[in-house]
């Protein structure tokens, strides 16, 4: 309604709320994750830095992971953090790659922001986007290799996954024991259910002092001594082939006068009550003493009345067992958590070739091995400092994710910017020749975005980054060498099957459509508002009461200005 030729305000946000559109808002947006590309790129590749990240606590972590540098940067701007998002979803599908897919989403955007400023709309830009997307997926598929043949012969399907993991570690802190970490790693994963892989059951221990080359590994499973009480010393700690037996019941005296409330007359029946209370838990004792077993081994507590008890008739317990302990040591002996001390048959107990109580640096550690169902493995890493040990837990957790996703996946890649190098390549000519409207320079820039990951590899390596990306183009486009890469041994270029450094096909295509993915979306958002907690003051100390706003738009039905 109009009063005397006005239109009347009409609010419809909070106030205070911040209101930004537009293309100055896309340009925004690409600025922020380019600010979060710049953090992380310069860990990229065999010779990248590390990041020394201190929380608010003053806790630090040294590490070069792209996921946990995107975990534990504290990024505020909304459009950035999508950034964070594409780390953890790599992380999480292939475990590696993580800082590739965060460099790559950086620099599509960096190539597109000038097509933004020139008014290209957002939809054109993201529909070439896509297509050059799809075209790059079906070329690495096109020129993956298969080890198909190779996974049917255990040896050389073994050496490929070395391969593999030996490229995974060559970014990481433990490259210079990559081959004494690369067997650990694929004896790791190829120990495991190959129908489950389920790395969850490959524990990983940290022990500080020693070197890295002291680290285990143990063919079955290893968790610290745990709480225990007096008589814990007088039982025996080691044994062959032993019975096991695992509980989820606590054998402490207490456990059952708490449960009931009882009222006595005569002193006779109090002492009828706490013998009755003995009876109950020596019942329970004599029960899992007369299955046989030798290792003992509950959820809950054991008491000391208990630990004394096994110690003199020689078994060994050990209560209060982290339930990811327990959960591997089911799936390596074989033996069936009970929840009762009564009926336990003999198929309900495990066995292990091997029991012993160890010392390891300054811990002792149970250790089963030798166990004939070995499905479960635990790495038991040493090193000088807490945040080195850590940083190498998570360098084997990437490589173990990607012998992991080869087993499943029986297609591989030259590493070293070799397979962007050729798919840029490919965008490149397909371009020239049959994308003739304004899509062209969408794909081209994406071809040339691709060209970032090389370039980054030889820039962190000290590397002349201009010189071998020349070099690469003319092997790629002139002379048909699809797996030249950055060699970093002699700084130059070199074939990097021939050289082996390979990585799964999954990695790439799952980088590339994330990134491409992370791209769009930001490039979609043209309009940001941010409602702030409280709203800021109207004027000279004049603040807008809640409800306000909603009360002026009521008002407008009933024919009355909006002032």
């Amino acid at each position: 309604m109009s009063f005397g030729g006005q239109t009347p305000t009409i609010i419809v946000l909070k106030e205070g709320t911040d209101t930004s559109q537009g293309k100055g808002q896309v340009i925004s947006n690409i600025n922020a994750c380019l600010a979060v590309q710049a953090t992380i790129k310069s860990t990229l590749g065999p010779y990248g830095g590390d990041l020394l990240m201190v929380d608010a606590n003053g806790r630090q972590t040294i590490t070069n992971d792209g996921a946990t540098v995107m975990k534990l940067l504290d990024i505020v701007h909304p459009a950035a953090r999508i950034l964070v998002d594409i780390a953890r979803s790599q992380d999480a599908e292939v475990g590696d790659g993580t800082t590739s897919v965060v460099v790559l989403a950086g620099e599509i955007l960096k190539e597109v922001k000038e097509h933004v400023e020139q008014g290209v709309s957002s939809q054109i830009i993201i529909k070439g986007l896509r297509r050059a997307c799809t075209m790059a997926v079906n070329k690495i598929k096109e020129i993956a290799i298969s080890t198909e043949n190779e996974a049917s012969d255990s040896d050389s399907h073994r050496e490929t996954l070395s391969k593999l993991a030996a490229t995974a570690m060559t970014s990481k802190l433990i490259k210079r024991n990559t081959e004494f970490f690369t067997k650990m790693v694929v004896d790791a994963v190829l120990s495991l259910d190959q129908e489950d892989l389920d790395e969850k059951l490959i524990g990983i221990k940290k022990i500080p002092g020693g070197s890295l080359t002291d680290s285990l590994f143990v063919d079955g499973v290893a968790f610290k001594k745990t709480f225990s009480y007096a008589g814990f010393e007088q039982q025996p700690k080691a044994f062959s082939k032993p019975k096991i037996v695992c509980l989820n019941v606590e054998l402490e005296l207490k456990a059952e006068k708490d449960n009931a409330e009882v009222r006595v007359e005569q002193v006779s029946e109090y002492q009828a009550i706490v013998d009755a209370e003995w009876q109950i838990i020596y019942r329970k004792l004599e029960a899992v003493y007369q299955t046989g077993a030798k290792v003992v081994l509950s959820k809950l507590p054991i008491g000391d009345l208990a630990t004394q008890f096994f110690a003199d008739r020689d078994v060994f317990c050990a209560g209060r067992v982290a339930p990811d302990d327990m959960e591997r040591v089911v799936q390596a002996t074989g033996a069936t958590i009970q929840s009762t001390c009564s009926d336990i048959l003999p198929e309900h107990l495990g066995t292990c070739g091997v029991f012993e109580e160890r010392q390891i640096g300054g811990e002792r550690f149970n250790l089963f091995a030798e166990c004939p169902e070995a499905r479960t493995c635990t790495l038991v890493l040493r090193g000088g400092a807490e945040q080195f040990i850590a940083e190498v837990e998570r360098s084997l957790h990437d490589a173990i994710m990607i012998v992991k996703r080869a087993i499943r996946n029986h297609s591989i890649v030259g590493g070293g910017g070799a397979c962007e190098m050729e798919i840029s390549s490919y965008l490149h000519q397909f371009a020239d020749k049959n994308v003739p409207h304004k899509q062209q320079a969408i794909i081209k820039s994406f071809a040339k975005a691709l060209e970032v990951i090389p370039r980054q590899l030889c820039d962190n390596a000290g590397f002349d980054a201009t010189d071998i990306l020349n070099t690469l183009r003319v092997e790629h486009r002139h002379r048909g060498h699809t797996w030249a890469g950055v060699d970093f041994v002699h700084e130059g270029v070199a074939d990097m099957m021939e050289r082996f450094v390979w990585e799964p096909a999954l990695v790439k295509i799952n980088a590339l459509q994330a990134a491409t993915e992370a791209s769009c979306l930001i490039l979609s958002v043209d309009e940001t508002i941010r409602n702030e907690e409280s709203a800021a003051p109207q004027g000279p100390g004049r603040a807008l009461p809640p409800g306000a706003a909603q009360r002026a738009l009521r008002g407008r039905g009933r024919g009355m200005p909006m002032r």
